[in-house]
Formats: structure tokens, sequence, C-alpha cells
């Protein structure tokens, strides 16, 4: 990949932080009016209808073959359904400092399964150090006070480690769709998660007894159309280029659009562990992502 590639692809990397990054700020709104569940599901529906708009744009059709299928369901459960359920969970017991950090362990989870398992991309001390310091950027960015509470409400703590661990799961196992299209695998993730949620929506929550006012329903097409449909085109696409640590390792960066978004919007003051923690979560990226010095032939 040149210098010039590079560049593009950590821009997008940067874009698809923001993108997931902000969605905290439109689930803030949108769940004060609806029900948690009827809003992943109508979060995956309209990202769903995007994506074959897309598709239809692009004259490009989804996969026919039940394997493809079969393997799209593995992957919606990776990077929707599980992971945004075991979340939503376990983020009721744990503080949101403390989560941010629990989930921003993606990358090393991505590490590790890769050693250990999948071998199916090169790893060394470079990525693992970058891995590293994402994570201390992280603890800095939030605050070192987050961690007083490591240890209590375990249950709720693991819920979020493994969130983090099913994102990585998505991230590897995302490498598999090389044979279709990054919108295709986009779609058929979200149909999958529609089927699965938006039923489960209309039996607990009955929603078509809500009556949520305009900034829920703004805030809910935005995190549906913005957030996620535009955001998969992205991360699917940023699989493919960066690879599984590559792409995982953008957890880093939402803490540091946090920061920006508070300080934007909220009037958040910006502290020098802020601003170390800053330096080391985009120093982590850069290391994760840095492409490997081709050795010159004599």
């Amino acid at each position: 990949m040149t210098t010039a590639n590079l560049r593009t692809e950590l821009a997008l990397l940067a874009l698809l932080a923001l993108l997931w990054g902000s969605s905290y700020l439109f689930i803030k709104v949108a769940v004060a009016e609806i029900p948690p569940i009827t809003l992943i599901a109508l979060r995956v529906l309209g990202a769903a209808i995007f994506l074959m708009i897309v598709m239809g744009l692009r004259s490009e059709k989804l996969p026919r073959d039940a394997t493809t299928w079969r393997m799209l369901l593995i992957q919606a459960f990776f990077n929707s359904i599980g992971a945004w359920t075991v979340l939503a969970w376990g983020q009721q017991y744990v503080d949101t400092g403390l989560a941010s950090v629990l989930n921003s362990t993606s990358p090393i989870f991505v590490f590790v399964i890769t050693a250990l398992l999948t071998r199916h991309e090169a790893l060394g001390g470079r990525k693992l150090l970058g891995a590293a310091l994402g994570v201390l950027g992280v603890v800095l960015i939030v605050g070192v006070d987050a961690l007083r509470g490591l240890g209590d409400q375990v249950a709720g703590q693991v819920a979020c480690l493994i969130g983090a661990a099913l994102y990585a799961g998505s991230a590897i196992y995302g490498k598999r769709f090389g044979h279709i299209s990054a919108v295709a695998t986009a779609a058929g993730t979200m149909i999958w998660a529609s089927v699965v949620l938006v039923p489960l929506a209309l039996i607990l929550d009955q929603p078509w007894t809500l009556a949520p006012s305009m900034a829920a329903i703004s805030a809910t097409a935005i995190l549906s159309i913005v957030c996620t449909g535009i955001a998969l085109l992205v991360y699917f696409r940023l699989v493919r280029t960066l690879g599984s640590m590559g792409v995982a390792s953008q957890s880093y960066l939402r803490a540091g659009i946090g920061v920006i978004l508070g300080l934007v919007f909220l009037g958040e003051t910006f502290s020098l562990p802020v601003a170390v923690g800053l330096g080391a979560a985009i120093a982590g990226v850069t290391l994760i992502n840095w492409p490997k010095r081709q050795k010159t032939q004599v």
C-alpha cells in the first residue's frame, strides 16, 4: 500500500470512528422515548433498506447461495445482534468511562485470536505495542478514575468484554467475504439483524403504542442511515484494505471523537491527560496500521 493510499484508508478509519463515536449521542436522544430493543430494530431495519437502495443504484445483487447467507448470519451476530445486545445489557451496570475502556479492547482480542487461532494476517511487536498504547490512550482520555470500579459488578464488565470480543470476531470473520462486494456484505448482515430483531421488538415492546417526538425520530433515522448504513460500507471496505487489526483500531479513536464532541457541543474542558491520551491513541492506531517495510532486493 502506498503512502497516499494509506492516508486515504486512515482518513476513512477516522470517519468510521466519527460515525460510530457520534452514535452514542443519537442513541441518548432516541432511547429516552424509544425502548432499546425497538431502537436497535429500527436501526438495523433502516440500515438494511438504505443499503438495498445503494445496491440498486449500483446495479448490484445480493448473494443467492445458502453458504454465503449462513456466513452473513454469523457476521451479523458478531457485529450487531450479539455485540449490541450484550453491550446494552452490560452498560446498565457499568459506568460509561469504564465501559469505554473495556469496549476499546477489541484490537487486543484480535491480536490474541489471530496469534493463537486464525493466523490470517501478519502480526508483530509493533502491532502489539500499538494495541497496548491505544488502550492506555483510552484510559487517559476517559480518566484513570474510571478504573476504580474494575472488579465491581463483574457480570456487567464481563459483558462489555464479551462485546469487545464479538467486535474482534467481526473484524476477523469479515475477511471471509472477498467473493461479494462490501455493499452486499453490509446489506446482508443488516437483513439478518432485521429478521432477528424486528420480531423481537414487536413481541416485547409493541412499538405501535409508542408516540416518539420528532427529535427522537430524527435521531433514530440518523443513527440508522448514517451511523450504521454508511458506517458499515466504510467498515467492510477497511476490513479488506487495513485488515482485522487495522479496522479494530478505530475503537481507540472513538474515545477521542467523544472528547471532541464534548468540547464542541457540551463545553467540556481539555486537560493535559486527555491530550496525552489522544496522542497515545493516535500513536497506537498508527503503529497498528503502518505498513511493514519491504526489503529491497540487491
